[in-house]
């Protein structure tokens, strides 16, 4: 905050900057959910579980190629899904709740500050997992395309993208605890039968065939593509791109503050 003159001489405090004022919500909320246990649970540990079990068990021997070749991309998918849905979906919910995004969306930041810091926060956060899962991978032989890197990061943020969309489009549509039963439910059935861990080719009948189309089947293809091919998937680009824009019109629509 600065401070001016009025003209009577008395001191009046005018806002920072609105880059300013996101940069400190975007810490903020980054902040809070690194202090909070189940959303650290949810971002950290679980994955790395996750991680885990798919190297050391026989789940993805059918693919063709290394475990852990296999199961990073999946992971990290999972990791968008972990932070940019349920995460902050859940967050989300309950401030809505307790009138923390009334409030807040009457300050300074306004409502395009708030939900541009929630980004920057679900950003920061992604870029931890991926350095976690990525050094932990690394650890077990992960041995990801070179060029594909450089696809597979702006993939996993435009998946970050539908997946905020769509948290926010619950989160701001149904009571909190709705939100939290919708969000943990989607975040188990898409991670497990959603085509992140296992390929949507590798999946039985009608659910095989139906995963490309998801947000998740499209995230996790995209990113084995790049990461293990260092080829561009633009058929899963275009879907997690539907989704972005969809979910996005729709949580701008039917989203309540209160």
């Amino acid at each position: 905050m600065s401070l001016t003159s009025a003209p009577l001489g008395t001191s009046i405090q005018t806002p920072a900057p609105l880059p300013v004022r996101i940069l400190r919500q975007g810490l903020y909320e980054t902040s809070t959910m690194l202090r909070n246990g189940e959303q650290l649970v949810l971002a950290v540990v679980m994955p790395l579980l996750a991680l885990f079990a798919l190297v050391f068990t026989p789940l993805l021997d059918n693919v063709g190629v290394a475990r852990v070749d296999v199961a990073v991309p999946g992971i990290l998918a999972l990791c968008a899904l972990s932070t940019a849905f349920t995460g902050q979906g859940i967050a989300t919910g309950f401030d809505r709740r307790y009138g923390v995004l009334r409030f807040l969306s009457t300050t300074p930041l306004g409502r395009l500050g708030l939900m541009c810091g929630k980004i920057l926060a679900v950003l920061a956060v992604l870029a931890l997992q991926v350095i976690i899962i990525g050094l932990c991978g690394a650890l077990m032989g992960w041995h990801p395309n070179g060029w594909g890197l450089l696809i597979g990061i702006p993939v996993l943020v435009l998946g970050a993208a539908a997946f905020t969309a769509l948290g926010l489009l619950v989160a701001g549509t149904v009571r909190p605890e709705a939100t939290l039963a919708i969000t943990n439910l989607l975040w188990i059935l898409l991670g497990a039968m959603g085509g992140m861990i296992v390929p949507g080719s590798h999946l039985p009948g009608l659910l095989g065939a139906m995963v490309p189309f998801l947000p998740s089947g499209a995230l996790g293809d995209a990113l084995r593509d790049a990461l293990l091919h260092g080829s561009l998937n633009a058929g899963a680009v275009v879907v997690l791109l539907l989704w972005t824009v969809g979910a996005g019109i729709a949580a701008a629509k039917w989203f309540k503050w209160n």
